[in-house]
């Protein structure tokens, strides 16, 4: 199993250190360090935009007390934007992470397959279009198997905040 070690919500504000009350929105950016995935809060009033080298940032609301967990939204957007940000991770984590969002992209009809081929290194990769730009990616097939890529899904749902 794939383990990315990223933190979970924390609920505190990372430029404050003002907890996030329940139903309070906030802003959390994903951004790569040392080679792994980190996810930062920040309350709504100190968000001043995205820092440099971002990965994906989005607007969440904290869960209010005896809220139910809802099925979450799957926002294109943020994977498209995950996806092109990926483009040139080199590490796994990163070629793991983007060939999941990849399938998912591929499973909400935003990809297309188009053909499996090898690149310049030898790598076995995925080529796929995006539907509505017509846009070719190529993907590196990190060849896991079925309880990888599940672990690696539930990794993206987590870090995005949809679990």
């Amino acid at each position: 199993m794939i383990d990315y070690d990223i933190q979970a919500p924390s609920r505190v504000c990372a430029a404050s250190g003002r907890e996030l009350k329940p139903g309070e929105r906030y802003w959390a950016v994903l951004t790569e360090e040392a080679g792994k995935l980190v996810r930062t809060d920040f309350a709504a009033e100190v968000w001043n935009g995205p820092p440099p080298g971002a990965i994906a940032y989005w607007m969440g609301k904290t869960p209010t007390t005896g809220q139910k967990p809802r099925k979450p939204l799957i926002n294109d957007e943020l994977l498209l934007d995950c996806f092109e940000r990926l483009k040139n991770s080199t590490d796994s984590e990163g070629q793991n992470f983007r060939y999941v969002v990849a399938l998912l992209l591929m499973r909400r009809k935003r990809f297309k397959f188009e053909d499996a081929a090898r690149d310049e290194q030898g790598r076995d990769v995925l080529i796929v279009r995006e539907s509505r730009s017509g846009a070719v990616h190529t993907v590196v097939d990190p060849r896991l198997d079925d309880e990888q890529i599940a672990a690696v899904q539930a990794e993206v749902f987590r870090v995005l905040g949809w679990e």
